[in-house]
């Protein structure tokens, strides 16, 4: 336990953020009010023991050292000097914004109310001191619903005929506040007058908030170990609530939406803390000081630049002004969105601020694809129906939900929802989680809507004020128009517009900011980055964003348009060779002209094509629609019904597809392989450098590989050969890699089919039960979404050991969806040759493999 002055030089793991921050900032000689330090492992040992041994001894010592340094005792006021009261905040090393409310005024009673009020001069302000600290420690300590005080508060504010709580006299907050109490004992929860043993209460409360559901969900979404623990700080009180030139507030050094350079923010006149951030009232822009209070904005503007410079990084810092004096209250490098992290590392790189290296390390990779967010397409949108504050770029249309259950029975039938909330609090993360958008009608854009959109990168309008939402009634309102749960809505963060029904969205356009980052990445990238791509289209887009080739080109997707299912479905039906044999061929014209499509797009990159995969009854109506057309009397539909019960698999996954289905229906793999071949020999007539590559799937057993292999050749013979190579998705393949890695040229690890069959699970199905397992702490995280590095990343490194060395000449690579998950790029970077991503995942693998190789040179500027 530390205060500010004593704990200089020790590590933001052991002080939280929080600490960190205000002993960075105090020893800058910036104006930040005294405080103590309980570290993370005071809370670690807490919850590992139930106690820490010496704690309280250990407090009162430091409280005692915290009262000489303010000049005030503890919870009690002596003439005109008021008592010294303190907030308790929790810090996490890192930031986890909204875990546990921050509790204001602790240490006050109402003994301490009367010789607050004495000594400031201002009953009003003490007696609202005393009902925000009641109904905080009565929802963070003795676990009150917030809507219960909030409740009582606004049935006040109705009955007086006022607006807001500053409208309330200082006789309506003292009858408040023993509303509060008497509430509170009732209930079997009474407050404890004693400051003593309120500040026991609260620093048990921050440790115990490490464990509570929403920092769980909170620290899975974001990967943030579960062993970390939280600091407490508690600090002496500054008051934002003493009259019109106090106020609380929040800057950033920079415009966390955009990026841009410049000082904003958010400042309520006569407010405490948390009624910025708790979106309770909606505040006025920073920029509005300069009007009434410019010497306070030039103080404020000249912190920020001073934090920026300590910190080297855009800080998002908390303040409040006491009777015009200015205190920082907290500092931590400000959550951003995508655009903006691009541009603050880029032009601070090119101020000089940072180097090239550290702006390529500071752009979170998995968070690229939200550059490339659609926006609302102007020509053809409709006259929105409601305008609010954008919180977070990007455009989003989904149905209309108001709360997590909702949220997440929408998404559990593949629908997307929009959260709309009169203002969201850390209880509706899960909501916000699993929607395409949020807003709200009340907050800014420093409110906790805003922050933990733009963290999530989810599109966001906040402060809608028109809106008016009855969240228990699954309803809203704007000037009349009702709005029921499933309505279509449509929001742009980017304009804080939002429109009724589907509108439609237009692609965004690539920054020439994040082509200069990735500028910089490059030379520290040696991993190749490939595309999964499908379609000439596709494999354009993914060119554009730097992909040097297709890692997997999946031709079942070709199978499925239009004009080819016909010919598929009687290739299924042929009860002849004839028969089968007329489909194939023309097939085999479909499939030509795709992969000239595809290799014309790639000309001059490498072009992997994987052969047939999924069983052949996928390309068949459903059992339960052919029957009921077969009893009505169609012959074609009675044919494919009598089929597709022959094909069906209680398991398809695992059933007849991939190779085996190659190996024993020929034909097909000869006329995929001759229409690549042919679609390569007329590209090299016109001129072009097609590079194609085959691959076979699901192989479990050398022996396919031979027998495919010998396939191939015979085609090779005639066209001249190519890469060939097979996918190693099953664990025996992985197992046998030394015997399979000299019969081909490459490996190319389908991680999608690996994980599931090395964990034993399907993608399709272990949503019913995954999101359980990763907050109960049984899995680390979501495998199907991250690389599992200790299981299927051990059959990688294996695979990739014994298969070079029976085959030094063997290339590796990974097409999997983890393929364009930047934790997983990183794992794989000093392993493969090459990854593959999704088209729009490319910049995120580019990137991520840049800061693994940056990593691994042990670069030390960050």
């Amino acid at each position: 336990m530390y205060l500010l002055s004593e704990a200089r030089g020790l590590s933001r793991d052991l002080l939280g953020g929080k600490g960190f921050g205000l002993v960075e900032m105090a020893q800058a000689g910036l104006p930040v009010p005294p405080a103590l330090i309980i570290t993370t492992e005071a809370c670690r040992r807490f919850l590992r023991e139930g106690a820490v041994p010496g704690l309280w001894e250990e407090v009162r010592a430091k409280l005692a050292a915290l009262e000489g340094l303010v000049g005030k005792r503890f919870g009690k006021g002596e003439g005109s000097t008021p008592p010294l009261l303190v907030s308790v905040r929790s810090g996490a090393p890192v930031s986890m914004p909204g875990m546990m409310d921050t509790i204001l005024n602790l240490g006050l009673s109402s003994e301490g109310v009367e010789s607050l009020a004495r000594a400031t001069g201002n009953p009003r302000f003490a007696w609202d001191a005393f009902r925000r600290l009641l109904s905080m420690y009565g929802e963070v300590v003795l676990g009150e619903r917030a809507e219960v005080f909030e409740g009582m508060l606004s049935a006040l504010k109705e009955k007086r005929g006022v607006q807001s709580d500053t409208e309330l006299s200082p006789e309506d907050l003292e009858a408040l506040s023993f509303q509060y109490l008497r509430h509170l004992q009732e209930r079997g929860t009474p407050f404890p007058m004693d400051p003593w043993l309120q500040l026991q209460g609260a620093i048990e409360a921050v440790f115990r908030s490490w464990l509570n559901p929403r920092a769980k969900t909170y620290r899975r979404i974001y990967g943030i170990p579960e062993d970390l623990g939280t600091a407490v700080v508690v600090q002496a009180m500054v008051y934002g609530n003493l009259g019109e030139d106090s106020g609380t507030g929040v800057g950033f050094t920079r415009n966390p939406a955009t990026g841009e350079k410049g000082l904003y923010g958010e400042y309520l006149r006569n407010a405490q803390g948390e009624d910025v951030v708790a979106g309770i009232r909606t505040p006025e822009p920073l920029s509005r000081l300069k009007e009434y209070a410019p010497e306070l904005y030039r103080e404020i503007e000249r912190v920020a630049h001073l934090l920026e410079r300590h910190f080297r990084d855009m800080q998002d810092f908390e303040f409040t002004v006491e009777r015009g004096r200015l205190y920082l209250l907290q500092t931590r490098s400000g959550k951003r969105t995508a655009q903006a992290a691009v541009r603050i590392a880029v032009e601070m790189a090119e101020e000089g601020l940072i180097s090239k290296e550290e702006a390529v390390l500071r752009v979170e990779a998995n968070a690229l694809p939200g550059l490339l967010k659609p926006t609302v397409d102007r020509e053809k949108a409709p006259k929105p129906i409601l305008r609010g504050l954008p919180a977070s770029p990007g455009a989003a249309f989904g149905h209309a939900v108001f709360s997590n259950e909702a949220a997440e029975r929408y998404t559990a039938q593949g629908l997307p929802t929009i959260l709309v909330r009169p203002e969201t609090t850390p209880e509706d993360i899960t909501g916000m989680y699993l929607s395409k958008g949020i807003l709200t009608a009340r907050g800014g854009l420093t409110s906790h809507a805003a922050v933990v959109a733009r963290g999530l990168g989810v599109p966001a309008v906040v402060g809608a004020e028109a809106l008016r939402v009855v969240p228990e009634e699954g309803r809203a309102w704007v000037d009349g128009l009702e709005i029921q749960e499933g309505e279509l809505l449509t929001l742009d963060g980017s304009t804080g517009e939002v429109y009724l029904g589907a509108v439609p969205l237009a692609e965004a356009a690539e920054e020439e900011l994040l082509h200069k980052l990735l500028s910089w990445a490059e030379p520290h990238r040696s991993l190749g980055v490939r595309a999964n791509a499908d379609t000439p289209l596709d494999a354009q887009r993914a060119r554009a964003f730097g992909a040097e080739g297709i890692g997997l080109c999946r031709t079942e997707h070709m199978f499925f348009q239009e004009e080819r299912l016909p010919w598929v479905r009687r290739l299924i039906l042929a009860r002849t060779p004839e028969e089968e044999a007329e489909a194939l061929e023309r097939l085999f014209v479909f499939q030509k002209e795709d992969f000239k499509g595809i290799l014309k797009a790639m000309d001059g990159l490498p072009v992997t094509v994987r052969l047939l995969d999924p069983p052949l009854h996928e390309f068949l109506p459903s059992l339960e629609e052919l029957k009921v057309q077969a009893e009505a009397g169609d012959e074609e539909a009675k044919a494919l019904w009598e089929r597709a019960k022959a094909l069906a698999e209680q398991n398809p996954m695992l059933g007849f597809r991939g190779i085996r289905l190659l190996l024993l229906r020929p034909g097909i793999f000869r006329m995929q392989l001759r229409a690549l071949l042919e679609a390569a020999k007329e590209l090299r007539e016109e001129g072009f450098d097609p590079r194609p590559e085959v691959m076979v799937p699901l192989v479990a057993d050398p022996k396919e590989v031979e027998r495919a292999k010998a396939l191939a050749e015979e085609l090779f013979r005639e066209y001249g050969p190519i890469p060939f190579g097979t996918m190693i998705e099953t664990p025996r393949a992985a197992l046998l890699a030394s015997e399979i890695a000299p019969l081909v040229d490459f490996f190319s690890f389908g991680t999608n089919d690996l994980t599931q069959m090395a964990f034993g699970l399907s993608r399709d199905d272990a949503g019913k039960f995954l999101p359980q397992y990763v907050e109960e702490g049984l899995f680390p995280f979501d495998p199907t979404e991250r690389l599992d590095e200790k299981g299927v990343g051990r059959l990688l490194r294996l695979a990739v050991q014994e298969g070079k060395r029976a085959n030094p000449r063997l290339k590796v690579g990974l097409c999997g969806e983890h393929g364009g998950e930047a934790r997983s790029v990183a794992f794989v970077a000093d392993l493969l040759d090459y990854t593959s991503a999704s088209p729009f995942r490319v910049l995120t693998a580019r990137l991520a493999a840049a800061q693994a190789g940056l990593r691994a040179s042990r670069y030390a500027g960050t």
